[in-house]
């Protein structure tokens, strides 16, 4: 079989198989499945360079006022971001144009906002909370060597400045070096700036034209969870895990 491309505007995958995780999650009082989307759309928009007042207030933030271990996500704080941001319209424009170039127009303005931070990440997947969102990140800082790698996908996503993605919250996903094929604490050491800014939006994922360009399935025949199960993501019964350090799925 050919190897797939390590970077791409958009894939799609060969359907899941019955085993994979079925994700369920609340609409309105309806609790409905669908399964994990086999497609990323990632891509590389041009926006305006950070200014210096904002990136010196992201390094006091990141190195006086967090503890940020290798693998580790965090929030940053966006209203104080946006006061020294004045392009910070511009970089949400250039955005939704790329988004609507893919037939999605109106994103990201569709979800909530947040301003993020990541020294690397662990493999993971966010169904346990977000089960019924896509993500929509616009990545800001420098290229430093690094990649979003969905294993399940074998796709890599290089990160530089204006690097955007659209993928399913249950798709596991780590942030990994271009060298590497897994998550190694010892890839991020001490004294070396391996950290990761960008701008996230939460998605609903049952808005058509996002559910259509990810290739979402709702509501399969074939249900893997039990009655009693609740929002998150199921795999053969039980709450679908994932190595930290592979992004295997764990059983």
């Amino acid at each position: 079989m050919p190897a797939r491309p390590p970077y791409t505007a958009g894939m799609s995958y060969p359907p899941a198989p019955p085993s994979t995780p079925t994700a369920l999650f609340w609409s309105g009082e309806t609790l409905r499945s669908r399964r994990v989307a086999q497609t990323v759309l990632a891509g590389r928009i041009g926006i305006p360079p950070l200014p210096p007042r904002l990136l010196a207030d992201w390094q006091r933030e990141i190195s006086a006022r967090m503890v940020l271990e290798p693998g580790d996500v965090e929030v940053m704080p966006l209203a104080r971001a946006r006061v020294r941001w004045p392009e910070y319209r511009a970089c949400v424009e250039a955005l939704a144009a790329w988004a609507a170039t893919l037939g999605l127009p109106g994103l990201p303005g569709l979800g909530d906002v947040a301003l993020m931070v990541c020294r690397g990440a662990r493999y993971h997947h966010d169904g346990g909370q977000y089960a019924g969102a896509a993500f929509c990140n616009l990545f800001l800082s420098e290229d430093k060597g690094q990649d979003v790698h969905f294993p399940g996908l074998d796709l890599r996503v290089p990160l530089a400045p204006g690097t955007a993605l659209i993928f399913d919250t249950c798709q596991p996903h780590g942030v990994i070096p271009r060298t590497r094929g897994h998550f190694a604490p010892a890839d991020f050491p001490d004294g070396r700036d391996d950290t990761q800014v960008f701008l996230t939006w939460e998605l609903p994922i049952e808005h058509p034209p996002l559910a259509a360009a990810l290739g979402i399935a709702f509501d399969p025949a074939s249900r893997a969870p039990s009655q009693e199960a609740d929002e998150g993501l199921w795999l053969d019964g039980s709450r679908a895990e994932v190595c930290p350090a592979t992004g295997a799925w764990l059983r």
